[in-house]
């Protein structure tokens, strides 16, 4: 049976995936991201994660990996990630398919789970939608006339770093105020001190500290959604 295996590389986590050709999945594994995510010391855990989840990659005819930033255009090198230390123009794609011999690409992970959405998910009986990723960072998909819009360079879509408030706390992107700085689990974690997690449980308990953020945090996601559409 052919299957590939997906990875999604996040700022706190690496979530793995084994997937037949209709898209099931078969199993999946997350493991931390180092931290700080050197490139090195991070494509040493995706490799060791890949060996965890299918030992001897039996059966593994590709992998694909989405990583937070944009990828060159023929999928080989993740060209930035604003949010992941020393990400520049690191040949993912070179280096993990030189540790398993197993052919790979590389994209922006917001592509990735938009591609996803548009083939078996929430966007599949729509020509024009948008993604957006809430984590460690903020990233988004957009989907014109039925096809992935990634512009000339293939860096479209950071609809994350759009200037929410030109005041606002600075960005990795170089930006102030982007909506990522008041969205991300980062900005939640910069603004209340706990976790995404944590404020969580704490507003389903009915604390009026937690439940008036997630009002705000709503409003702002609610502003900036407006402002894509």
């Amino acid at each position: 049976m052919t299957e590939v295996i997906g990875i999604d590389l996040g700022g706190t986590a690496i979530k793995l995936g084994r997937f037949t050709e209709d898209g099931t999945c078969i199993q999946s594994l997350t493991v931390p991201t180092p931290q700080p995510a050197y490139p090195d010391e991070t494509i040493d855990m995706m490799a060791y994660a890949i060996e965890k989840l299918a030992p001897g990659l039996a059966n593994i005819n590709a992998i694909g990996v989405g990583t937070p930033g944009p990828a060159d255009a023929a999928g080989r090198v993740a060209k930035i990630a604003i949010n992941l230390e020393g990400w520049i123009d690191i040949p993912v794609a070179t280096l993990i398919q030189s540790r398993t011999g197993v052919p790979t690409i590389v994209g922006n992970d917001a592509n990735c789970a938009g591609l996803g959405e548009k083939w078996l998910g929430a966007g599949r009986n729509y020509r024009n939608a948008v993604l957006l990723t809430l984590g460690t960072g903020v990233g988004g998909a957009v989907f014109l006339n039925g096809a992935l819009f990634t512009g000339h360079a293939g860096s479209a879509g950071e609809l994350g770093l759009i200037a929410f408030d030109p005041d606002g706390h600075p960005c990795n992107s170089g930006n102030n105020g982007s909506l990522e700085q008041f969205l991300s689990g980062q900005a939640i974690r910069r603004m209340t001190g706990k976790e995404p997690k944590d404020l969580g449980v704490l507003a389903a308990a009915g604390d009026r500290d937690a439940l008036e953020f997630w009002n705000n945090y709503g409003r702002n996601l609610g502003i900036g959604l407006t402002s894509i559409v």
